[in-house]
């Protein structure tokens, strides 16, 4: 008797997990979306749904009215800890990142366009195959949380002293510093979780400028603490 209630209890929470796999999946869609081709959506909704399944078997429904209120969160978290897992920035990658930077800025003031990898490479003294992988991180990081773009680096030590209040205190002086739709990129990326192709067509701005904003306001954040 006690086997077939605790079996009908499993049962009950596997159909609770089963029930929410559509979100799981949309969610695994959205960041996909935002990422390079190289990171494959399975994998995402494979990680996605491992976590669903572990947080619907330790569910307590009278702690939590609304199961996906309570697991969202965490199934995205667990998407995102896959990606630094990846570990997608090491050290020479970050020195690269900053000069590929720098050197998409210059390009961009003389031809008014990204260069490509290949250019990149000439420019930089470096492989294309090391320029493109170097890019592609920096993709990834972008959609992390802030504060995890913020910590990134040698500079990140800096960061991590600070509080959080005095960081959002920062972070909103900086954004002060910028347009109504240079504002709106970062609240569209990071809140609404819109990829850079849904931002350029509601605020009609190319997705390259969407990108050379957000890397601005990051540097800028950390230029404001001393990083």
């Amino acid at each position: 008797m006690i086997s077939a209630y605790t079996q009908d209890i499993k049962h009950k929470e596997d159909e609770l997990a089963i029930q929410y796999l559509p979100a799981v999946k949309a969610m695994a869609f959205r960041l996909k979306e935002r990422l390079p081709s190289s990171i494959d959506y399975m994998d995402l909704s494979a990680i996605g749904t491992e976590e669903l399944i572990k947080l619907a078997r330790r569910y307590d429904e009278k702690l939590n009215d609304s199961f996906w209120g309570y697991a969202k969160k965490r199934v995205y978290g667990a998407m995102l800890d896959y990606l630094r897992s990846l570990d997608i920035l090491s050290r020479a990658s970050r020195k690269l990142v900053k000069a590929i930077d720098y050197a998409v800025e210059e390009h961009r003031l003389t031809h008014e366009e990204e260069p490509t990898d290949a250019e990149l490479a000439l420019i930089l003294g470096e492989s294309e195959e090391k320029v493109h992988e170097a890019r592609i991180a920096s993709t990834i990081y972008t959609v992390m949380p802030l504060h995890d773009q913020l910590q990134v680096g040698d500079e990140g030590a800096a960061l991590a002293l600070i509080e959080k209040e005095e960081l959002i205190a920062v972070i909103k002086k900086v954004l002060s510093g910028y347009n109504e739709r240079e504002q709106l990129i970062i609240q569209f990326y990071y809140f609404e979780e819109l990829n850079l192709k849904e931002i350029s067509e509601i605020l009609d701005i190319t997705e390259s400028r969407i990108s050379q904003i957000h890397k601005s306001v990051i540097h800028k954040i950390k230029e404001s603490v001393g990083a």
